[in-house]
C-alpha cells in the first residue's frame, strides 16, 4: 500500500476512473450506484490501482451526465446518498485506495439554486454568479459558439439579459471573477476534504480565466492566478492529488500546472496526443501516423522532466477506446490491449485506466436510437444538416462518440453483463459474452492480467517513476521503443503497435537479459511479433 501521508505519493500511484452511472447497480434500477462501487473494492484492489476518480455523483439534472451541477455538497439520488459516500472512502482506504472526486469549477447546472437565483433579477446577490451581457432577443453579444452545438449565450426574457454558457444552456458559466464566487468553491473543496477525499480531477479548469468579451475561453488572463489562490486556499500542504482537465495546455502551461513546488496542481490532462488523428472537429477523422504520436510523447516526457509532471491515459469518459481506435478490436483485440497498456506503463506520469480498459473492451457501433450523449446527438443533427449522409454520420459516431466510453462495465458473460438485475439505462455491448471481468480473472494471460503487472512493476522498479526518457527509432511506423534512465536502472520498453511482424534489434545494453514483462511468451531474436510487446531493466 502506499502511504498517502507521504509527499508526491502520486508519483508512484495508478489511477482507476469509474463513470459511476455505467460501473455496477446495486438495486435493479439500471444505473450504477456508489454501493455498486463499494461491492467491486475488492476487484480494484486485485488490479492494484491506487485512486479511483469518481466522474461526478453530485446532485444534477443529468443533462450533461453530471457535469451540470445542481448541489456541490449533496450526493445524487441516482447514485446514493452521503452515507454511502463516507462508507465508500472508509471501505476504500482501508484497501489502500483514496477516491478522488470530480470537480466542475468551470460552470453548474441551471438549477442549481444560485442560478435559481441569478436569473430573477439584475440586483439579485447571485446575479454575479454568472456572465450575464445585455443584448437584443435574437442578436447574442457575439458570435461565440458552444462546445455541444448552437450559441454561447442564452436569452432570458425576464431581465432582459444574455448568459453566457460554454457547454450546454443547461450549463451556465461561472464568473470567477467574482471573489465571492471563488469563495464559495473554496469552502465547498474544504468541507470535501475533511470527509477524506485524497483529491481531485478538475473539469475544464484552464476555462475558468475567460473572457467572453474578447471570446477568449481557455488560457485566459487570470487563469494562473486563480489556480494559485485555489491551491493556496484550499489543498496546498494536504498531500492530496489534483489533476486539471486542460484541452489548451501546451508544456511551458503544464510547468505551471504541475510546477514541483504545489502551487497550482499535481499534475495536468493534456490532449495533444489524443487529437493527432483528427481534422477541424472530432467528427473529421485524419490517418493516425505513429511517428507523429511517439514524437509528441517524447517533448511531453523531456519537457516536464524534472519541471512538472505528466498524467498517462489513451482512454478517458470522453473519448472512444483505445483498442478500436487505434489498435485491432477483432481477432488481435487482447494482443494490441496489451501492446498498448505496455506503451503507455512504461512512461513516466502517473497512468489513468478507464473503466473495462483493463479488459480490453471495445466501441459500440450502436444505431442512434441507442446514443444517450447530447453531444452524440447534437452532432448527428448537425453532421446531417451539413450535408452528410446518415452512414457518414453513424460512422463519425461509431468511430469517435463518447457513447462508446459509457457502456456499462462488463463483468460477467450473463444478462445485462452483470451489470444490473434491471433495464440498463445505456445497451450493454453484445461483446460482454467474450469480453468480460469474471472470465479474465480466471485467465493468467488475459489483458487484466497484464495491467496487474504492469502496476506491480511501477511499484518494484524505481525506474519507471524516477527516470528520464531517450526515444528510440523515431521515423518507425511499428515499432514504439524508448529507454528509461534513473535511480541506478535502466529500462526498455518495446513495443508492436502494428499487425504486422516488425523487425527490431535488442540493444547491446540487454543482450542475455531476461524480459521483465513479454505479453506473447520467450521473445524471438531480431523480431517483434504483431502487437507485441516487451520490457527489459538492467542494473547500471
Amino acid at each position: 500500500m502506499l502511504d498517502f501521508t507521504k509527499k508526491d505519493w502520486w508519483k508512484q500511484a495508478v489511477v482507476y476512473q469509474i463513470y459511476p452511472k455505467s460501473f455496477q447497480d446495486s438495486n435493479g434500477d439500471g444505473i450504477g450506484d456508489l454501493p455498486g462501487i463499494l461491492s467491486r473494492l475488492d476487484y480494484l484492489q486485485t488490479l492494484g490501482v491506487d485512486a479511483l476518480w469518481l466522474s461526478p455523483v453530485f446532485a444534477s439534472p443529468q443533462a450533461d451526465n453530471g457535469y451540470d451541477i445542481s448541489d456541490y455538497r449533496a450526493i445524487d439520488p441516482l447514485f446514493g446518498d452521503m452515507e454511502d459516500m463516507r462508507t465508500l472512502i472508509r471501505e476504500a482506504r482501508r484497501r489502500g485506495i483514496v477516491i478522488l472526486l470530480d470537480l466542475v469549477l468551470n460552470h453548474t447546472s441551471d438549477q442549481h439554486r444560485w442560478f435559481l437565483q441569478a436569473r430573477q433579477s439584475r440586483d439579485n446577490p447571485y446575479h454575479d454568479y454568472y456572465i450575464w451581457r445585455d443584448g437584443e432577443p435574437g442578436t447574442p453579444p457575439n458570435g461565440m459558439t458552444a462546445t455541444f452545438g448552437g450559441p454561447a449565450w442564452t436569452w432570458v426574457p425576464e431581465i432582459g439579459q444574455y448568459y453566457f454558457h460554454q457547454f450546454a444552456p443547461q450549463q451556465p458559466d461561472l464568473n470567477w471573477a467574482n471573489p465571492k464566487v471563488r469563495q464559495e468553491l473554496y469552502e465547498m473543496i474544504r468541507a470535501w476534504i475533511d470527509e477524506g477525499v485524497g483529491g481531485f480531477r478538475l473539469d475544464v479548469i484552464d476555462q475558468i480565466g475567460k473572457d467572453p468579451d474578447l471570446e477568449v475561453t481557455g488560457n485566459g488572463p487570470r487563469l494562473h492566478e486563480f489556480l494559485r489562490e485555489l491551491a493556496a486556499s484550499t489543498w496546498a500542504g494536504r498531500n492530496l492529488v489534483t489533476v486539471g482537465e486542460a484541452w489548451g495546455a501546451d508544456i511551458p502551461r503544464a510547468r505551471l500546472y504541475s510546477a514541483p513546488d504545489g502551487s497550482e496542481m499535481s499534475m495536468v490532462f493534456q490532449f495533444e496526443q489524443m487529437v493527432l488523428d483528427q481534422g477541424k472537429t472530432k467528427w473529421e477523422p485524419r490517418p493516425f501516423a505513429l511517428p507523429a504520436l511517439k514524437k509528441s510523447i517524447e517533448r511531453w516526457q523531456q519537457g516536464l522532466h524534472g519541471q512538472g509532471w505528466n498524467s498517462l491515459f489513451w482512454n478517458n469518459h470522453d473519448l472512444p477506446r483505445i483498442v478500436s481506435r487505434w489498435g485491432d478490436d477483432g481477432a488481435a483485440r487482447a494482443d494490441s490491449a496489451k501492446a498498448w497498456a505496455v506503451a503507455l506503463h512504461g512512461l513516466q506520469g502517473t497512468p489513468y485506466i478507464y473503466q473495462g480498459e483493463e479488459l480490453g473492451m471495445t466501441n459500440a457501433p450502436y444505431p442512434l436510437a441507442d446514443y444517450r450523449d447530447i453531444e452524440s446527438r447534437n452532432a448527428y443533427e448537425e453532421m446531417r444538416a451539413a450535408g452528410k449522409t446518415d452512414a457518414e454520420a453513424m460512422q463519425a459516431l461509431h468511430r469517435m462518440a463518447r457513447d462508446n466510453a459509457r457502456t456499462p462495465m462488463q463483468w460477467t458473460a450473463g444478462e445485462n453483463a452483470g451489470f444490473t438485475t434491471g433495464t440498463p439505462w445505456m445497451r450493454v455491448n453484445p461483446n460482454h459474452t467474450a469480453i468480460n471481468a469474471e472470465a479474465e480473472l480466471a485467465d493468467p494471460d488475459s489483458v487484466f492480467a497484464t495491467y496487474r503487472a504492469l502496476i506491480a512493476l511501477r511499484k518494484s522498479h524505481p525506474v519507471v517513476v524516477e527516470g528520464d526518457f531517450t526515444l528510440l527509432f523515431p521515423d518507425d511506423k511499428q515499432v514504439f521503443a524508448y529507454l528509461r534512465r534513473g535511480a541506478g536502472q535502466l529500462l526498455l520498453v518495446a513495443v508492436n503497435l502494428s499487425g504486422e511482424a516488425a523487425e527490431f534489434a535488442l540493444p547491446v545494453a540487454f543482450a542475455g537479459t531476461r524480459p521483465l514483462l513479454a505479453t506473447q511468451g520467450a521473445p524471438r531474436p531480431g523480431v517483434l511479433r504483431p502487437w507485441e510487446a516487451l520490457i527489459y531493466c538492467r542494473d547500471l
